[in-house]
């Protein structure tokens, strides 16, 4: 089910008597697809384009409670945003726009997440350039579906094949999310995502940086080999091993077309991300995960991004809310 955003969301603080730029995100959000506009806030709805980021809730932890772990994930989308609005808007920040969201709150994750991958590629096919607050990770089938959905569009009104060109999965997560067995779950997106691409016969391009050694079975570490996936432990994550991840990441963003990036907030170490279903032993320090992250948004080919797992019941200061936004910040 589709739901406008809650105007109420986008407020914060105002520096209006001091000197120079005293913008806030909040200041600078739009409305995409017709929604309401915030009269203090918020401007009218207009198009969006030229790589404007546009803000898509997934209200949903259908798939945490199906892979049994802990739930609250479906009010994220919205402290997110709390937090997200009262950062800074320095001089590059021009438009923020904001979709709404997508919630299931009736057990129908898979029609929540055929619903979400509908409003990605409508924002794609807007020019802009999607970033989910999730939810559960099976946030990650919808947003790849809608990005898919929109390359398929694009193709059949033109003369060139999209099968053509490369797709790189990016996740930061402590779990490869590989899981077989169904029905789907958070546990389960990127082995969905691997069949399709086996159905469409393209490479499954996957790459998962911060695995916990402990936090994944052996038959996991199997089926990710078998699949191909190139896989970088939290161990080796730390940040004296910074320098070389950013030369690997370098090395799979230059033989790529598009990417996919998505941050399952469970990566991080356990005190900067205490608000997730499973928090890490030891996890990939925010540091690391932020200059990553920047690399792939300065490469010039991300497509579309998301954010999940974050658990407002479970956070402890907004600890794990900052640490969200911070991540959300620079993909802006």
């Amino acid at each position: 089910m589709r739901v406008p955003f809650d105007d109420k969301v986008w407020i914060g603080r105002s520096d209006d008597g001091e000197p120079g730029d005293t913008r806030r995100i909040f200041n600078q959000v739009v409305v995409f697809g017709g929604a309401p506009a915030h009269e203090e806030g918020l401007h009218g709805a207009m198009k969006v384009e030229n790589d404007v980021p546009v803000i898509v809730g997934f209200g949903s932890d259908e798939g945490v409670r199906r892979n049994q772990g802990r739930t609250g994930a479906a009010h994220a989308p919205k402290e997110l945003r709390r937090v997200l609005a009262g950062l800074p808007a320095k001089t590059s920040m021009a438009m923020l726009a904001d979709a709404g969201d997508v919630v299931c709150d009736d057990g129908d994750l898979e029609g929540a997440q055929a619903e979400l991958a509908s409003v990605i590629s409508d924002v794609l096919a807007a020019g802009a350039r999607p970033l989910v607050f999730g939810g559960g990770h099976e946030v990650a089938w919808g947003t790849y579906s809608g990005l898919r959905l929109h390359q398929d569009r694009v193709a059949a009104a033109s003369v060139t094949s999209m099968a053509t060109r490369k797709l790189l999965i990016i996740n930061f997560d402590a779990h490869f999310d590989l899981r077989q067995k169904r029905p789907a779950n958070s546990g389960t997106p990127f082995d969905q995502i691997a069949n399709d691409c086996a159905e469409r016969g393209v490479p499954f391009n996957y790459a998962c940086f911060g695995i916990s050694d402990l936090g994944n079975t052996a038959s996991l570490f199997a089926h990710a080999e078998e699949l191909g996936v190139h896989y970088v432990l939290d161990i080796d994550m730390q940040e004296p091993q910074l320098p070389q991840r950013l030369n690997d990441l370098q090395q799979l963003l230059d033989a790529a077309d598009d990417v996919y990036l998505t941050i399952d907030l469970d990566v991080l170490p356990a005190a900067t991300a205490p608000g997730v279903s499973a928090p890490a032993a030891l996890g990939v320090p925010l540091s690391v995960v932020e200059a990553m992250v920047l690399r792939v948004r300065t490469s010039g080919k991300l497509r579309a991004a998301d954010i999940a797992e974050y658990n407002p019941s479970l956070d402890q200061d907004k600890r794990t809310a900052r640490a969200a936004a911070r991540l959300a910040y620079r993909l802006l």
